[in-house]
């Protein structure tokens, strides 16, 4: 090859580079014009309403603690390494801080904590209760029809579920696990009031607990297709000092037919709940 026809060759490919790079931040901003939405349209309506129909899921560490907390190991599950440890996580509080616990019930959270794993309810297969099913590590749905219809959300542990009644503010007249869930739209939110939770589950791993005089409010608000802000207060004077909240983002899985898969987990709680019938060794030892 001469060095004629070479230097051609680089002038080219300088003349190519070129080009290419004063294309590149108009292909980049087309991507971003793509990406973001039309204020018009981002929110998806039903009847007026914003359509919360789908699969949600948590993106954070508030089934393991809604407090802050650092990464810590599971001593009693040496054996799985790495993988049997608690991810480190910021509170979900609203503006941060601690739960209010009155002494004793913070007394009671200790109690919890230290017997972790055996005397969590999740670990018994029972029912999560609210607000806890919402930021579970499995995803729910929702489920909506027209606009003043009552909506049902389904949790797949436990095989869980609740209906928001639109048009009810009563009770129930014996405590459930899920309790009593009445709601309303206030502007483009939906407000949910839970009443008659029984109590007998916690709030995360981490021990947080309350008593059946709870009272749960929650908020779900869409901000775009694909995200809804969720706020949830609880009132509860046998455990909490004053009333607290917590708050976070739930994301729309938006895979092809995303779907919740039920977990009926009682026969893996089986040894769990019946060891001393089943001659196997306490596991709290």
């Amino acid at each position: 090859m001469g060095l004629r026809n070479f230097g051609v060759i680089i002038l080219g490919v300088f003349v190519l580079v070129a080009c290419s790079q004063q294309e590149q931040p108009s292909q980049i901003s087309e991507i971003q014009n793509q990406a973001e939405p039309d204020p018009q349209t981002a929110i998806p309506t039903l009847d007026d309403r914003p359509n919360l129909n789908g699969v949600w899921k948590a993106l954070n560490t508030a089934h393991w603690n809604l407090e802050a907390h650092s990464a810590q190991a599971l001593d009693d599950f040496w054996q799985m390494g790495a993988i049997a440890a608690i991810p480190a996580g910021k509170s979900v509080l609203k503006d941060g801080g601690s739960i209010p616990y009155l002494p004793d019930a913070l007394a009671q959270r200790d109690t919890n904590r230290d017997n972790w794993p055996q005397e969590d309810p999740e670990a018994k297969c029972f029912m999560l209760g609210i607000p806890r099913a919402t930021y579970h590590e499995i995803p729910f749905q929702i489920f909506q029809g027209g606009q003043d219809d009552d909506l049902f959300m389904v949790y797949p542990f436990a095989a869980s579920q609740r209906v928001i009644h639109l048009e009810e503010t009563t009770g129930l007249p014996l405590d459930a696990w899920m309790g009593k869930s009445n709601g309303v739209w206030e502007g483009d939110s939906l407000v949910v009031t839970t009443l008659n939770q029984n109590g007998m589950t916690w709030l995360d791993r981490a021990g947080n607990h309350y008593s059946n005089q709870l009272v749960v409010t929650e908020r779900f608000t869409l901000l775009s297709a694909d995200h809804i802000w969720y706020e949830a207060t609880m009132e509860d004077p046998q455990t909490f000092s004053e009333a607290w909240t917590i708050e976070m983002p739930l994301y729309r899985l938006i895979e092809d037919n995303a779907q919740t898969y039920e977990h009926k987990c009682v026969p893996f709680a089986d040894n769990l709940l019946y060891w001393d019938l089943l001659g196997l060794d306490d596991p709290a030892q």
